[in-house]
């Protein structure tokens, strides 16, 4: 089975682009293959109605939190409410979320999903720092318009299926809290690259083994990136092949998981 790990941005460019690993999962055994870099969202778009079968796990929030949607009277369908945020613009969109914020009282201004409480995520309402709001607002309404399927949220092309992924997750299940990705020259250290090396390691380890049900077979070279998006693409790429595995048991989803949110594919997120 093809399996596609992509490493998202909210704006592509040269420097950050959005960053596929293509891999093949051959029985229990994953096996890396081509890495490509997407410099616009074209690209990207090219590659959602790319002929199937595949499957690819996508790092941003496919969807936001169940009160989000209903506080702001928006559509209450994952289809519905995606395309009246891509309507919004994305000023508009960033206008919405800040303006929703001012209004609610400290503590309470961010909401999440109950995949994002189960895998320490962040809020997906975010504009700033990590963006995941406007990660959202650029991806969610590609995934609408290229039809494909995504479990518990779109019917789509039976050939062609996306889970949302979250690497942090399965990085925090083999190394802990270290921090081991930096975009800023100035701030990458030799400890966070002892951390992509020690992570990359401990994809070989029984853990990870007993968690996943796989072997993965990855260069070591991937750990040299000090943003971390080539390793990143490989965490995503593992969690759609696990998907896929699960694939006759909802891929890896709780039952039931709610239509507005979606839910992070990964088994360290399914059992808590």
């Amino acid at each position: 089975m093809r399996i596609y790990g992509i490493d998202f941005t909210s704006r592509p460019t040269r420097r950050k682009p959005i960053t596929c690993l293509e891999c093949e999962l051959a029985g229990d055994r994953l096996r890396v293959g081509e890495l490509t870099a997407w410099n616009d969202f074209t690209a990207f778009e090219a590659a959602l109605v790319r002929s199937g079968p595949w499957i690819a796990g996508i790092d941003f929030p496919f969807g936001q939190a169940r009160r989000l949607v209903e506080d702001l009277g928006w559509p209450t369908t994952w289809y519905g409410y995606v395309a009246h945020a891509a309507g919004l613009g994305r000023a508009g969109f960033r206008m919405v979320l800040d303006n929703y914020r001012a209004g609610q009282p400290p503590g309470d201004k961010e909401h999440s999903r109950a995949t994002d409480v189960a895998a320490g995520a962040i809020s997906p309402q975010k504009l700033y720092g990590t963006p995941v709001g406007l990660m959202f607002f650029e991806g969610a309404p590609r995934l609408l318009a290229a039809g494909v399927t995504i479990p518990g949220l779109q019917a789509g092309d039976p050939g062609r299926i996306v889970v949302e992924a979250y690497p942090g997750v399965l990085a925090r299940a083999l190394i802990g809290r270290r921090g081991y990705k930096q975009d800023t020259k100035a701030k990458q250290t030799p400890e966070q690259a002892q951390a992509r090396r020690d992570l990359l390691d401990a994809l070989s380890g029984s853990d990870f083994a007993d968690a996943y049900g796989m072997i993965v077979e990855a260069p070591a070279d991937l750990a040299d990136d000090p943003s971390g998006d080539r390793l990143d693409a490989l965490l995503c790429a593992i969690q759609a092949a696990w998907a896929w595995t699960r694939r006759d048991q909802g891929f890896g989803l709780p039952t039931p998981v709610d239509p507005l949110e979606g839910w992070i594919a990964d088994p360290h997120v399914l059992a808590r």
